[in-house]
C-alpha cells in the first residue's frame, strides 16, 4: 500500500484562517455579525462589544512546522506580536530568529505567558486532548485559544467549561472532535468563534492540492517513489 499527502501547498491559507480566527475572537466579530443579522443592533455606544487589542500581544504557537511558522510571520511582522513557541524538537536558531521567537520546553511553560495560543501540532493518539482542563487552567483568564490543527487536540468538554465559566477569554475553532458533528454545549458558548474546517478552502490551495495528488499518481504509475509518500 502507498499513501501520500499534499504538504506545503496549504500552509499559507491555513495560516490566514488562524489569523482570521484570532482577530474574530479578539474583536468579538462573530457576536457582532450575529447581532446585525438578527436585527438586534441599536447603534454605536462606547461600551458595546468591547474586545481585545491584538497588536503587540504575546502569541504562543504549539507546533512550529510549516503552518506555525507562517502564522508567526503574520503575527510578528504584521501585528508586532511577540512569539513564544513549543515544539516537540528543537527549532534551529536561524528559524526562530526570523520572527524573534522564543522556544520553551513544555506546553506548561508556554500557556501562562501568552495572550493568544494557536495550535498547529499533529493530531492522533499522542496529542489527543493535549489541551485539557489542567492546561486550560494555566492560561490567562483573558487569553484566547485558536485551533486550526485537529479537533481531537482539545478536550471539548473542558473547553466548554472554561468558556462558560469565563476562565479564559474565548476560543476560535476551525476543527472539531468528531466533525461535522459538534458538541451541543459548544454551540451555547457566545465567546466561541466556529468555522466549518475552512483552513485550505481557497481556490488556489485546493487546486494546488489536486495537482500535487496528480504528481504523486504520476510518480507511482511510472514506477518512481512518490515525492510525498508517507507510507
Amino acid at each position: 500500500m502507498t499513501v501520500t499527502n499534499t504538504p506545503d501547498v496549504l500552509s499559507e491559507c491555513t495560516a490566514d484562517v488562524a489569523m482570521t480566527l484570532m482577530l474574530m475572537v479578539a474583536r468579538r466579530a462573530g457576536e457582532g455579525e450575529r447581532e446585525v443579522r438578527e436585527g438586534r443592533w441599536t447603534g454605536w455606544r462606547p461600551t458595546h462589544l468591547v474586545g481585545t487589542k491584538v497588536s503587540g500581544k504575546t502569541l504562543g504557537i504549539i507546533g512550529y512546522g510549516r503552518i506555525g511558522q507562517e502564522v508567526a510571520k503574520r503575527a510578528h511582522h504584521g501585528f508586532g506580536m511577540r512569539v513564544v513557541i513549543q515544539n516537540r524538537s528543537r527549532v534551529a536558531q536561524e528559524v526562530l530568529a526570523q520572527c524573534s521567537a522564543t522556544q520553551v520546553d513544555t506546553v506548561e511553560d508556554l500557556l501562562p505567558r501568552c495572550d493568544f495560543v494557536s495550535l498547529h501540532c499533529p493530531g492522533g493518539a499522542a496529542n489527543r486532548h493535549l489541551i485539557n482542563s489542567r492546561r486550560l487552567d494555566l492560561m490567562k483568564e483573558d487569553a484566547f485559544l485558536i485551533n486550526t490543527a485537529r479537533g481531537e487536540v482539545i478536550d471539548e468538554w473542558a473547553l466548554t467549561q472554561a468558556l462558560m465559566f469565563n476562565t479564559i477569554g474565548g476560543a476560535a475553532l476551525d476543527v472539531f472532535d468528531g466533525e461535522p458533528c459538534i458538541a451541543p454545549d459548544l454551540m451555547q458558548c457566545g465567546n466561541l468563534v466556529m468555522l466549518p474546517h475552512l483552513g485550505s478552502a481557497t481556490r488556489e490551495a485546493r487546486e494546488a492540492m489536486g495537482f500535487r495528488v496528480l504528481d504523486n499518481l504520476a510518480d507511482f504509475f511510472a514506477g518512481r517513489d512518490p515525492r510525498d509518500r508517507v507510507i
